[in-house]
């Protein structure tokens, strides 16, 4: 065996600099960290070859005195924490003490500063670690920080830097979450000479607008609610916001951006109703809590954390965002924040259409999407019903959930009619946000008339929603029923979901699910009525891995909605079946006394606005 030797403190810094910096973009974010911390209100960011060859911070702060100049490039020296218990308290974006000697050692690095006491500054230099001294400069009261030829003395290392518009993308990308955080401080960014980013101080709304961009933000919904030393706030996507990327999601903890999976999941969870499963939704969280509620001394990077209370953070999280979206109806906020700014785009791409095919082409791209195409062939003359055998099947799964009563009186006798009821519209009556249907075209879409113009439903989309509410509200008011099985399968079940079974035993229950536990054997004895034909043993395995990793299981839930909304979609209105105007009338009510009826199961929109504005524009009125 090799003998055992104390590592240099040059080894160590390099060693450990492969954990903090990552590349260019990860000494970016801890020198920017470090200004935000001397409470800088102007940053400067100059870059070079995406970072690689130059990265130059200026900023405004406090400046670090002379004696502390040596201190501030040597490893585990920080004036954030001076005790083990400050850790528990951390307000600081930086702690650890070893951003910028981990830089050093790694770079031919130049610290110039001064503080607000000192008529000139001072600065110091460390090449491939080594600290030089001390000499005097002219400079202004803050700090700058320089760093060239990163990874110049490894090799090694500098080989797996991608090309020099992946590490300008990573070193943008660490920039624009700080200042999504910090919207009271101004940031200038230069690439090469080049201005790529300027952003005075402006307020949060201001700052998501210019980094996430001006159609999210016209298309998100607020989200602020504080409960005890808890406060969620920032904004989320409406659901037909179908853009959501995952370089739009954006959330931090006590104004850290982080990575966390029981953030993630619970925003997941809240938009379990009103988006495709498949789309992920766009939002800019801040999540503001006690300090020794949350740990962030659990990586080098600082971008993952632990809370003490992972399953009171998850539930928080995803009852105020289910809050907020359960008001996407119509009399609260409107479907679809694209339409308008669609048709201005078409108008002023094209002042005057050379015929009226085009025209119309251009009007139907803003209602159906990029393509302009529709999926539904207007030649179809009869509406399309469940077939027999597919009618039997849902008779089955409607009388397990107790028969709920009908969505209308006449329901019984014709689940596709609406009931027939009075058109009360009068001149004086007050024209409600809906406002009045008109008219009904191709038997699919309703028009319907408000104070601000023209307004457009899709009647299946906004009578799914509406029956699947309904069901979902009644299967609440009841107690989950659950059914015995009489050979209850069984599975041979890891050491982890053993101890989750157990420790969880009561809440399985209360999702309507009964288990026996054997050895290494989870047997499955009842399930939920509701979910007698899903496979258990699949079902039990991933109740137990939520409740592992977050505390929290909607997967019951999550299956008994969706054969709710199969029943929904087969007992709405379909396309091409011919309404009266009461019968019209009365979905455009029960459409805006409705939660989440701005936007069927899967995210589309129900309705769209033209306002008399975009119908001026479309025909050139008032030019």
């Amino acid at each position: 065996m090799a003998k055992i030797e104390l590592l240099s403190d040059h080894l160590i810094n390099q060693i450990a600099a492969g954990e903090v910096v990552e590349r260019p973009a990860n000494a970016v974010k801890e020198t920017v960290e470090n200004s935000i911390d001397a409470n800088a209100t102007q940053i400067s960011i100059a870059l070079e070859k995406g970072g690689i060859k130059l990265i130059r911070i200026t900023d405004n702060g406090e400046g670090i005195a002379q004696n502390d100049l040596p201190l501030a490039l040597s490893r585990h020296a920080t004036s954030k924490i001076k005790q083990l218990s400050d850790l528990e308290r951390i307000n600081s974006m930086g702690f650890r003490g070893e951003g910028l000697a981990s830089i050093a050692s790694v770079s031919r690095l130049v610290l110039t500063s001064r503080t607000a006491d000192n008529s000139h500054g001072f600065s110091i230099r460390a090449d491939d670690g080594v600290i030089g001294k001390i000499t005097p400069v002219s400079c202004e009261v803050g700090t700058i920080v320089e760093i060239s030829e990163i990874y110049f003395n490894t090799p090694a290392r500098r080989k797996f830097l991608k090309s020099e518009s992946t590490e300008y993308a990573h070193c943008m990308n660490a920039i624009e979450r700080i200042a999504l955080a910090n919207p009271q401080v101004a940031f200038s960014v230069t690439h090469n000479g080049k201005s790529v980013l300027h952003l005075p101080i402006q307020s949060l709304s201001e700052r998501i607008g210019s980094i996430v961009g001006e159609d999210f933000q016209a298309a998100s919904l607020p989200v602020d609610e504080t409960v005890g030393d808890f406060c969620l706030s920032g904004c989320i996507a409406k659901p037909t916001f179908t853009q959501g990327k995952t370089n739009q999601q954006f959330c931090f903890v006590n104004q850290r951006f982080v990575r966390d999976k029981t953030i993630l999941h619970a925003v997941k969870q809240a938009y379990r109703d009103v988006l495709h499963h498949q789309i992920t939704p766009a939002f800019v969280l801040f999540l503001d809590m006690p300090a020794n509620e949350v740990d962030v001394n659990v990586h080098p990077t600082k971008t993952e954390v632990r809370f003490r209370e992972s399953q009171a953070i998850h539930q928080f999280i995803f009852h105020v965002l289910d809050k907020v979206l359960a008001k996407t109806s119509a009399s609260v906020t409107s479907s679809i924040s694209q339409a308008s700014e669609t048709l201005s785009q078409i108008i002023a791409e094209k002042q005057r259409p050379q015929s009226f095919q085009p025209a119309l082409s251009h009007v139907q791209g803003a209602f159906l999407g990029k393509s302009g195409k529709s999926s539904v062939s207007y030649s179809q003359s009869r509406p399309s019903y469940p077939t027999q055998q597919k009618g039997l099947q849902l008779r089955e799964d409607f009388d397990a959930v107790n028969t709920f009563a009908p969505l209308y009186q006449n329901a019984e006798k014709n689940p596709f009619r609406l009931p027939e009821t009075e058109n009360t519209t009068t001149e004086n009556q007050e024209i409600p946000p809906l406002g009045f249907a008109v008219a009904q075209i191709f038997d699919i879409y309703i028009l319907s008339q408000n104070q601000e113009g023209l307004i457009v439903v899709d009647m299946h989309a906004a009578h799914e929603r509406i029956h699947y509410e309904k069901l979902k509200q009644q299967k609440q008011s009841q107690k989950i029923a659950s059914q015995s099985l009489l050979i209850p399968p069984a599975f041979q079940a890891t050491h982890e979901e053993i101890a989750t079974a157990e420790q969880y035993a009561a809440r399985l229950q209360d999702y309507g699910f009964r288990i026996s536990i054997k050895d290494n054997t989870i047997a499955v004895c009842a399930v939920p009525h509701l979910l007698l034909r899903a496979d258990p043993v699949e079902m039990v395995r991933k109740i137990l891995a939520d409740l592992a990793n977050f505390g929290e299981s909607k997967i019951a839930e999550e299956e008994e909605n969706r054969l709710l909304a199969t029943i929904a979609c087969h007992g709405s209105v379909r396309a091409g079946r011919k309404l009266t105007i009461p019968e019209m009338n009365q979905l455009l009510r029960d459409m805006e006394q409705t939660e989440r009826s701005n936007q069927c199961n899967h995210g589309r929109p129900t309705w769209v606005q033209l306002t008399m504005n975009d119908l001026d524009q479309l025909f050139l009125r008032g030019r």
